[in-house]
Order: C-alpha cells, then structure tokens, then sequence
C-alpha cells in the first residue's frame, strides 16, 4: 500500500468518481526544502480525483497545521523535562480514514503494517506502479461489507481475532452508511462517542482514531504505555491534571511524549 524511497513517500489509492466508477492508481509525494513544500505526482488513472486529492496529502502531512500557535502553548511541556517538546512537531494524520480505524484496532506499529499488508493483500484491488512491494489498495468500507459470510472467517485466517473482525465490520458499516464522519469533524467528542458505541472499540482505540483519522488536535490517549512511560512517575489521574495545560494541543503533545522514548 505504501513505501517511502529515495526521500519520497509513495502510496496506492482509489476513488470512486461521480459515474461510481473506482479509479486505482499511486501517488509520490516529495520534499522540497528550498521552497517549504512538498511536490506530488500522481498516476494518470488518478486524474478523475484530482480535485480531492491534496485535501488528502495536507492531512496526511498536517499541512494546516501553525507550529507557532503550537509552540506557544506546548513549550509549558519542558518545564516538566528539558527537550520533551521539539518546535515544529506535526502531527500525522492519514490518506484514508476507514484505513486508518482498522489498523488503530493495533497496537504497536509493527502488527499494524503487518495486518494493513495482509489485508490488501487478501481483499485489496491490484494497482499497477511499477515500484517494488507497491502492489495493492487498501479495501475500502464497502469492500468489506461485500465480502459476505461470517467476517471472522474472513479475517481470522489473516490473524485477526473474531472480536476485532466485528469491530472492524462494525466500523465498515458505519463508515460506509455515513454514520461516522471524519471529515471536518466540528463535533469530535460526538464522533468518538459513536466510535466508542462500536463493540471492541475502547476509549485508546477511538482516541487514536481522533487523532490520526479526524485530524482532532485535542485527542489525547491517557492510558497508552508509551504516554505513561513518558510521563512517569505521573500516575492516570496526574497524567491529565498535567495535560491539561497542553489543551487544545494534547494530540501534538502525545506525538512528542511517543518521540521522546
């Protein structure tokens, strides 16, 4: 689905146009530091969804984001220990938000990308790119709720166990039906609360998804290891006391609490 070479990142995507014809093709997205952008190519199959395209690349990369207003509030987070936040920390969303729901069921990055790979591999469409390992879609919503059967049969083969195969259709179905709307999310608390009504999705796992699929920038995952591990010795009540002066920014403040390990 994706792999980044040469100081590029390259990825696979699929739109469906306004004739619900699905398009499949790639995408390379580079940096140029000498002007403070980023260039991106994309294949010619995927010239339908041009238009919707860089709204896609500026949340993957948090091209919105204003690191002085960031800065200005989270720079407090170094009185707790020298160099805990760096100016300047983006915080990184996602090209696909149903993408991104299933593999917040993981945790740890490792079994995320190996569950992302199996999955397009299995169920994905082909995309020719002519890069190495750069293969296949990712599925979308409606895929899988076409694939038919028990979904636990689906996907346990792959290693996906029968309570994160529900909440993943559980997660299709909303998506797919619009019940659930990452774009825009002016209402975020309220999306979570719809996220968190989905059987096996807990409250890391819908914070997560606030944060990498909604773009919310005050998502804060209290009970993940790695933001205990940082902030240790702070037990879970004192982790919030602390972070609450980190609002409205706690989700850039958990990126620099997991790049501090």
């Amino acid at each position: 689905m994706e792999t980044v070479s040469d100081g590029s990142y390259m990825r696979t995507a699929h739109y469906a146009t306004g004739d619900e014809r699905r398009v499949y093709g790639w995408l390379r997205v580079g940096h140029r530091p000498r002007k403070n952008a980023l260039a991106v190519s994309v294949s010619p199959p995927l010239l339908p969804a041009l238009p919707h395209l860089p709204a896609h690349v500026r949340n993957l990369f948090d091209l919105n984001c204003h690191p002085d207003a960031v800065y200005e509030t989270l720079s407090a987070m170094n009185d707790f220990r020298h160099g805990l936040y760096v100016p300047g920390t983006r915080l990184p969303g996602c090209f696909e938000p149903f993408e991104m729901a299933v593999l917040g069921q993981q945790i740890g990055v490792k079994a995320a990308g190996t569950l992302a790979g199996r999955i397009a591999e299995a169920f994905g469409a082909p995309v020719e790119t002519g890069v190495a390992g750069l293969t296949r879609a990712f599925p979308s919503a409606r895929d899988i709720l076409a694939l038919g059967g028990e979904i636990a049969d689906r996907l346990g083969p792959l290693g996906v166990t029968r309570v994160r195969a529900n909440s993943i259709l559980g997660l299709a179905k909303k998506i797919a039906g619009g019940e659930i709307d990452f774009a825009l999310c002016t209402r975020p608390e309220t999306e979570i609360g719809k996220l968190l009504s989905t059987p096996g999705v807990g409250d890391w796992t819908a914070q997560y998804i606030a944060m990498r699929a909604m773009s919310w920038p005050d998502a804060f995952p209290h009970t993940d290891h790695g933001v205990r591990k940082a902030l240790a010795p702070l037990s879970g009540s004192g982790i919030l006391e602390t972070a609450e002066a980190w609002r409205p920014w706690r989700a850039y403040a958990t990126i620099s609490l997991w790049n501090s390990l």
